[in-house]
């Protein structure tokens, strides 16, 4: 008889123990064919808001819906196996009142299957935060930059270059930690902050444009796989996806012009019977 190995997924007490100890791998996913590759590389996969841009040709994620948030948690769930899953709350969503991120938060978690949600959040949302986890929705913390709030700041501005901003994010940090965060992302800060903030918080922060100091990092993948011309400043390029791709349709459309393809290998041929 057989044996089946049982794959455990990776929990939310799992990451927040790895404070100080390991440092977490995290990348994005929107389909399960790229969770399926990701998942045994790292820890945890972010079902951003990013899929907006990334896939939809959004320009900002401001117009990202809880649908399509729960379609692609749905897909990347069924892609992994062993990461912990998170997926973004959309922008507004969550930000009316503590009940309307509760139903939301319950919709994700219950369609999907994902062990938590991720809030983009300053101090004025620290109440909602303690409210989703009190009633057992694991939530995931982001502070810094906020891409939700990009028409706020009129462009995806790096923060906490001034006192008066490192005041900010240090709060904002502060609050969402108090609140029962069991993780925060640390976005677009200065790397003296992310190192500040990394050694105040109790739970483990996760670096996308911040530092090496932070507990783990995050990168959008098909950023750190090259499949966009544009390679944001904190990105480190693994892969050149987009010339390979440009590479092989082009090969593709000249061979289908040339009538090469398809070949003898591609066709099917009738077998009589007998």
């Amino acid at each position: 008889m057989s044996k089946h190995t049982v794959t455990r997924r990776i929990s939310v007490p799992d990451i927040r123990a790895m404070k100080g100890r390991d440092k977490i791998v995290c990348l994005t996913a929107y389909t399960a064919p790229v969770a399926a590759l990701l998942d045994p590389h790292v820890d945890l996969l972010l079902v951003g808001d990013s899929v907006g841009m990334v896939v939809h040709g959004l320009p900002t994620p401001t117009g990202v819906t809880l649908d399509m948030m729960i379609l692609h948690g749905q897909a990347v769930m069924r892609g992994s196996s062993h990461a912990l899953v998170v997926v973004d709350l959309p922008f507004g969503t969550f930000e009316g009142s503590p009940e309307q991120a509760f139903a939301s938060s319950v919709r994700v978690m219950q369609e999907t299957g994902c062990q938590a949600v991720k809030i983009e959040a300053g101090v004025a949302l620290a109440g909602t935060i303690a409210f989703l986890v009190q009633r057992g929705v694991p939530v995931m913390g982001h502070v810094g930059l906020r891409p939700q709030a990009v028409h706020i700041d009129g462009g995806f501005k790096a923060k906490g270059r001034s006192d008066d901003e490192r005041a900010r994010v240090i709060a904002e940090a502060r609050a969402v930690d108090e609140a029962g965060c069991f993780a925060i992302v640390l976005e677009g800060v200065a790397e003296s902050l992310a190192a500040e903030i990394s050694g105040i918080v109790s739970v483990p922060t996760i670096g996308i444009g911040a530092s090496p100091h932070c507990d783990g990092q995050i990168l959008v993948t098909d950023d750190m796989l090259g499949t966009f011309e544009r390679v944001p400043k904190f990105v480190r390029r693994y892969a050149d996806l987009r010339t390979t791709i440009d590479d092989a349709a082009a090969r593709y459309a000249a061979d289908v012009r040339a009538a090469t393809f398809p070949g003898e290998a591609e066709v099917y041929r009738f077998k009589p019977a007998g």
